[in-house]
């Protein structure tokens, strides 16, 4: 670990000697959110947000949890569409971290339950467990967050999405939701009121669909069931419980380089029209699809005795799902001889390498070569295809043949975490002593297997029974998180000194060969502290913090055969925040200064690039340390009441984000690929009556799509507007809300997210819809 520098050792040495309670913090933020959402940090010593109203009224109710968090400061959120209906396009950047394709740098928890990763291969994010009708609103700590945070992917920072708590009464709420590009969208939601004594609980379903935007030949769809109880028990211990189901298909965007933007800046290179051509449809956007299910069910209990207070829960999570691919050939991987090919039939065969590839056979499955001297006329995609792939470099009657490649991938979790605080007091001074543990152990499954695509001149209808499983592996991990924190407060000063340390084993078991490989990523004693002080006007307050964060080897680095894990190395941060935040009735602000040095930064080489995908590496790509990152900056927000219906909002970022060492494909000194060095958001909100509306521009200055910096993207500015009105007393209901919300109102062109170091999704074109929701 790289030492710690005079400035922070200074500001650890202040820690030592000073505290906070941070029960209390929690405490005060979970009364603060049922009377209101506000856009303000807690008293913390750490830079953190949370969402306000205006931000959730801005994103549609079909779009995913991740949107309503775009605003806020040092925060980038891209998704292939306005409704984030696909995973793979979905990107998160935060002061030089990512999470994309290729990195998961920022760690995710659902109402603090840890997520499993965030990778597209097995992971999910927070739109996979929560619904945004259920959503009560988004914790945001953009580095330095607080200890007891569960996750070890967070190097940047940790995003904490809250679920809506059960209501007193009994209701029902209904809503539907519809949209350009044929969005649509059913939800109920049933309250029950209190069922025993102090219990109170609801559950909820919805279906939604949509087509993508650029060719509007996607079919997405999404059903999701959820419930949640909480429950109390005399005065001092509380329960709650928490099941969600997510079932989701979604077929993909596709990046494009900055020169293919240029030259159209609405089309993603996805087709809509089956050719008959596997070289052509390799490109056919229902063939490039995800399937998910996810099912996510925790347990929670928190009691006290007298100064002692302690708290719980078990979680299990099941993972499951499929990512498609339709490589133009059949992979040979058994010598018939002149017996035809047996990769035609029903028969499977299990691991081994290829021996060739089938492109096109006669009419009794023999092979067949392109005529000698042909030269193909195809030129799209990836720039064109060989003799091989083209029909007519072949005599009559030949047939084309093509794969169909599904990735399978299934996981299950099983955890603990259990949690005391304990308070007393030292002379005057408030003492709390605070400690905790996490337990994970989950096993991940994954799998590849080819499908002949039946017949390549009709459509991609494949044949169910494989004929090669290309590798069946399980990643067994293991997880221990032990942290242990002291905070004292007195007079106008609180602050805390800690210290955590992760231990996670991870396992590859080949099915085939029985062959294990084993690694141990476990951390140092990770040190955080912090100081809150109370300045002389009211509301006004300074804080400093300084964290260690740590980021396991994830179980798909032991996936790659290229990559040497005797070189790798888990990554590291040391995150430093200083700054003030002010909280009045009217009016509220912060601003913060960010220092961060990131180590041993792990990056993916990907088989996939802008000239064709590599179908055939086993394992997609290598893992390779590549240096670090250097992040510094400043955070800003405001949030003023002008008048009792006006409000404004505005958040400013400039992020320095750099490589540090690295090599000559990530050059030192050079800006990281997708992290905006300037980004600004302004919005305005109105509320009068039973009528309310608001508009929100956000700036998103130039970045790179690569770490050569070689291929510049343009600003853009994307702005947002919604209206809606909300009337009690409608016959047959309590209250009907009618919301409209119009997504990018300019129709800016950009591009979005960036992976892969050579191309950019595509933003969203300009998309309205309309929400009608009755409370009954």
């Amino acid at each position: 670990m790289k030492p710690i520098t005079r400035k922070k050792l200074l500001a650890v040495a202040v820690l030592t000697s000073l505290s906070a309670n941070v029960a209390a913090d929690e405490q005060q933020q979970k009364d603060d959110s049922i009377e209101r959402i506000m856009v303000r940090g807690k008293s913390t010593y750490y830079s953190n947000n949370t969402t306000d109203e205006s931000m959730l009224k801005q994103q549609s109710v079909m779009t995913s949890v991740l949107a309503s968090i775009d605003n806020l400061p040092g925060v980038l959120i891209n998704e292939g569409d306005t409704f984030g209906s696909d995973d793979w396009s979905t990107t998160i950047s935060m002061r030089g971290f990512q999470v994309n394709l290729d990195e998961q740098q920022i760690g995710i928890t659902v109402d603090g339950i840890p997520n499993g990763n965030s990778n597209y291969g097995g992971g999910a994010k927070a739109n996979r467990y929560i619904d945004t009708e259920n959503l009560q609103m988004v914790e945001v700590s953009q580095g330095t967050a607080d200890i007891a945070s569960r996750s070890n992917e967070a190097l940047g920072g940790t995003l904490n999405f809250i679920t809506l708590d059960p209501t007193v009464e009994q209701q029902m709420t209904a809503s539907v939701t519809i949209g350009d590009f044929d969005a649509r969208k059913y939800f109920m939601r049933y309250n029950t009121g209190e069922i025993f004594n102090d219990t109170y609980a609801w559950i909820s379903a919805s279906s939604s669909s949509n087509t993508d935007w650029v060719n509007e030949s996607a079919e997405n769809t999404r059903t999701h069931f959820a419930g949640k109880l909480i429950s109390s028990f005399g005065e001092d211990t509380d329960i709650t419980a928490y099941m969600a189901y997510d079932d989701v298909h979604e077929d993909n965007y596709q990046r494009v380089t900055p020169e293919q933007f240029m030259v159209n800046p609405a089309w993603d290179r996805l087709t809509d029209d089956w050719s008959g051509i596997p070289y052509i449809d390799q490109v056919y956007r229902r063939g490039w699809s995800t399937n998910r299910e996810n099912f996510l069910a925790y347990l929670k209990a928190n009691t006290s005795f007298g100064d002692l207070n302690l708290s719980g829960n078990l979680y299990f999570h099941d993972n499951e799902g499929r990512g498609d691919w339709l490589p133009p050939y059949i992979v040979d991987v058994n010598d018939d001889g002149d017996n035809g090919n047996s990769e035609l039939t029903n028969q499977t065969y299990l691991g081994g390498s290829p021996i060739g590839r089938l492109y096109f056979v006669d009419k009794d499955g023999k092979t067949l070569t392109p005529n000698p001297g042909c030269e193909s006329s195809i030129t799209f995609p990836y720039g064109g295809a060989g003799a091989q792939y083209d029909p007519r470099c072949y005599g009559e009657g030949a047939v084309p043949v093509g794969s169909f490649r599904h990735t399978h991938y299934q996981k299950q979790r099983v955890g603990v975490n259990l949690d005391f605080d304990w308070m007393a007091y030292i002379g005057d001074m408030e003492n709390v002593l605070r400690g905790g543990l996490w337990f994970e152990d989950y096993q991940r499954d994954e799998h590849r297997d080819w499908h002949k695509v039946i017949d390549s001149r009709a459509g991609y209808e494949f044949n169910h029974v494989p004929y090669w499983v290309q590798y069946d592996r399980e990643y067994p991990v293991d997880t221990k998180m032990f942290y242990l924190q002291d905070a004292i407060e007195f007079g106008i000063v609180s602050a805390r000194i800690g210290v955590k340390k992760f231990l996670v084993d991870l396992e590859r078991k080949d099915k085939f060969s029985g062959e294990s490989i084993k690694v141990d990523s476990d951390s140092d004693w990770l040190l955080s502290g912090g100081v809150v002080v109370q300045l002389p006007i009211n509301g006004l307050e300074a804080f400093v913090g300084y964290a260690e964060n740590f980021a396991a080897i994830k179980d798909e680095v032991l996936e790659r055969d290229a990559s040497a894990l005797q070189n790798i190395e888990p990554e590291t941060a040391e995150n430093f925040d200083i700054g003030l935040r002010y909280g009045g009735d009217r009016f509220s602000a912060a601003i913060t200064y960010y220092d961060v040095k990131f180590e041993n930064r792990l990056n993916f080489f990907s088989a996939d690039s802008p000239d064709g995908i590599d179908y055939l590496v086993g394992t997609n790509g290598s893992w390779v340390n590549v240096g670090g990152i250097d992040s510094s900056g400043v955070e800003a927000f405001f949030n003023y009441d002008m008048t009792e219906e006006w409000s404004l909002y505005g958040s400013y970022t400039y992020n320095d984000s750099t490589y540090v060492g690295g090599n000559s494909d990530y050059p030192a000194g050079n800006r990281v690929a997708g992290s905006a060095e300037n980004m600004g958001v302004l919005s305005l909100s109105w509320a009068k009556d039973i009528y309310s509306a608001g508009w929100s521009s956000k700036y998103v200055g130039e970045r790179f799509v690569d770490a050569k910096n070689q291929l510049p993207i343009d600003s853009y500015v994307v702005s947002d507007f919604y209206a809606g009105v909300t009337v009690d007393n409608v016959p047959g209901m309590k209250e009907l809300q009618i919301n409209m919300v119009i997504n990018n109102v300019t129709d800016e062109s950009y591009i979005g997210g960036v992976a892969g170091n050579w191309g950019g999704w595509i933003g969203a074109p300009r998309t309205a819809s309309i929400n009608f929701k009755g409370v009954f």
